[in-house]
């Protein structure tokens, strides 16, 4: 049996789900760390277990989309340079990996993955309760509140991140003539 204290903490599990095409998901090399097997392995048994994986439980990343991660993600800058695609895999599709690679780590593992599902499931629903809440509020009170309600609403809105620029700025300078 593994202990508790080996698996990955949840809040680096929760740090590798991403939404991609609507979906929230997680990519191949994410799951294969945490279910200890290599990226490879990982998708060896799903290649063998293809009916095991339809469109709503996985699917593979388009080139823009990989960019885009790598782009946005740290962790997954070995992926780069890579010629393979990733798979993305949605909560059911990382139960069903586990079940395929069958191992106590897998096992486990799947079981703080479905954890950190429910939990991002949980927090979403509530943001949505929160501002159905807020409108009905709005509703009831006249305009001198309106100024509170949207100073709320927008202490709800997750902020833009921030670009910074890459590069520098050439400044040509200019030459003195001396005639």
């Amino acid at each position: 049996m593994v202990s508790r204290e080996s698996l990955v903490p949840m809040e680096r599990i929760e740090r590798t789900i991403f939404v991609i095409r609507g979906q929230k998901v997680m990519l191949d090399a994410d799951l294969a760390e945490l279910y200890g097997v290599l990226t490879k392995v990982l998708n060896q048994a799903v290649k063998r277990n293809k009916e095991r994986f339809p469109v709503d439980f996985m699917f593979q990343l388009t080139k823009e989309e990989k960019d885009e991660v790598v782009t946005n993600c740290d962790h997954l800058k070995r992926l780069k340079f890579s010629p393979t695609l990733p798979h993305a895999f949605t909560e059911h599709g990382a139960i069903m990996l586990a079940t395929i690679l069958n191992s106590p780590v897998a096992v486990q593992a799947s079981i703080q993955v479905v954890r950190a599902f429910v939990k991002l499931r949980e927090i979403l629903a509530t943001h949505k309760d929160l501002a159905r809440k807020l409108n009905e509020m709005e509703k009831k009170y006249d305009a001198q509140f309106k100024v509170v309600f949207d100073a709320i609403r927008q202490l709800m809105t997750p902020p833009e991140p921030k670009r910074q620029q890459i590069g520098f700025i050439h400044k040509k300078k200019e030459k003195d003539c001396i005639i």
